[in-house]
């Protein structure tokens, strides 16, 4: 009776690769093997789940589009972005192990935009965008409190309707996205809307892995910022709005009790920064602090 056993089988897997030239794509591709044949044994896989698991892969290369990637959303709903963001965080600030000092990171989700125009303080990304108009403010510095002066913010977000600019029409026009550096001592201000929560995209192969496991298919509430300064790791995260529906419950598991922000409800009348507001308005600050890059 032939010995080509279940633990022969992997074994014949793992020496296949062993001669990977690259180190690091041996080490990749020898723990995936190791890791889906042990996924295969614990459950005991049956070939009709198998081929059931090839289809939905087949299916979400099938949708997606460079609008709509439909694999980074599977990445996003599994938690597997959020785990390399949190190991990229770690190994580019020199922090293997222990809590980070910076802000923390969160997911950069499917609908960032490279090439929002850069402007100048106070402007407003959110002019006619569906919303309530917020206005944004709070300080970049490093881990020591000093300001990082010229710092860059790359801002986006859905509107006051949970959808983005890509999402709205084939040749969409970038709305609700801006740059902005900040002054001398490290500030930044601008206006955009307050964003509400909103459905991840679900009409496609993980939709119907979150209705068939019962889970949220919502995002709470989010601004996204990409922040940069030279000589320090690039930070890409979210501010959430404090007492939005889903942060409990966030589809994609980027929320962080650290980046919940109360957004302070204001009546019509002068602003800030001297703005006058005809309705009603909100105001969010919160300071980014950004660790420096581990020496190469």
């Amino acid at each position: 009776m032939s010995d080509y056993n279940q633990d022969a089988i992997t074994k014949d897997v793992l020496a296949a690769f062993a001669s990977t030239p690259d180190p690091r794509l041996r080490e990749l591709m020898t723990a995936l093997a190791r890791h889906i044949h042990a996924f295969a044994r614990e459950v005991d896989l049956r070939p009709d789940e198998w081929l059931a698991g090839l289809k939905f892969l087949e299916a979400t290369g099938q949708i997606s589009t460079d609008k709509r990637p439909e694999f980074i959303l599977l990445s996003d709903t599994l938690g597997l972005s959020m785990m390399v963001v949190a190991l990229a965080q770690a190994r580019a600030s020199g922090q293997v192990k222990g809590a980070i000092e910076a802000t923390e990171a969160t997911v950069e989700g499917p609908f960032y935009w490279p090439g929002a125009p850069e402007l100048p303080l106070g402007s407003d990304i959110g002019e006619g965008v569906p919303g309530e108009p917020a206005f944004y403010m709070g300080r970049v510095t490093d881990l020591d409190g000093a300001p990082l002066a010229g710092a860059l913010l790359d801002v986006w977000s859905g509107d006051g309707d949970g959808k983005y600019d890509v999402q709205l029409s084939a040749t969409p026009t970038m709305r609700a996205r801006g740059r902005f550096r900040t002054d001398a001592q490290g500030r930044y201000w601008f206006w955009s809307i307050r964003p509400t929560y909103y459905p991840v995209p679900d009409d496609g192969p993980v939709g119907d892995m979150l209705r068939a496991t019962g889970r949220s298919i919502y995002r709470p509430g989010h601004i996204h910022m990409q922040i940069s300064a030279p000589g320090h790791v690039t930070l890409t995260t979210h501010l959430f709005v404090a007492g939005s529906p889903y942060l409990e419950q966030d589809a994609v598991f980027g929320k962080r009790d650290s980046l919940v922000v109360d957004f302070e409800q204001h009546p019509p009348g002068k602003a800030v920064d001297g703005r006058e507001m005809q309705a009603p308005y909100y105001s969010a600050s919160y300071d980014f602090r950004l660790a420096p890059a581990a020496a190469s």
